[in-house]
């Protein structure tokens, strides 16, 4: 049997809220972002003023700009810490918003893709070939959570079984 596939890209399709676009703000650090976007590409920057500038956009895409601007100096450890960013960023949005947690959860075991070619880290670069990391973190927090709600099950003695 060949396991469903969901890709996902833009804000406004189908599952579009699994993108980091998606307007559902978090809170991190004691701050607030608009988007898990924008606390990831401030992450870029963190402890100097440009993460704030990025915190502050008016649009994820503004964001996410100013992020891939290589004119600005990137933190020294990116490469070794932004997939654990981006899991904090995602367990933030997805844990922080009960609607989101109930959708990534009712993906079952789909095969959850970023589908397309701006992106072959993060998406599957639009053929397939990309590392699809954004979906790869994403069904490990679906994972996750399936396991909180267990582990709340198994500990309520209301529970039946």
């Amino acid at each position: 049997m060949t396991p469903k596939i969901i890709n996902f890209y833009h804000r406004y399709d189908s599952h579009g809220e699994l993108s980091n676009f998606a307007e559902y703000p978090i809170t991190l650090e004691g701050l607030q972002w608009p988007t898990s976007e924008h606390y990831f590409q401030a992450q870029k920057f963190a402890g100097t003023k440009h993460a704030e500038r990025i915190r502050l956009a008016k649009h994820p895409r503004t964001a996410a700009k100013i992020g891939k601007d290589r004119t600005l100096p990137l933190r020294a450890d990116w490469p070794r810490v932004k997939e654990d960013i981006m899991f904090e960023a995602l367990r933030a949005k997805f844990t922080q918003h009960q609607n989101l947690r109930d959708l990534l959860l009712s993906t079952g075991d789909a095969i959850l893709v970023e589908h397309t070619r701006n992106d072959s880290y993060w998406g599957d670069g639009g053929d397939g070939s990309g590392k699809n990391r954004l979906g790869v973190l994403l069904m490990r927090l679906r994972e996750e959570l399936r396991g909180c709600d267990e582990s709340v099950a198994s500990a309520d003695p209301e529970s039946t079984e």
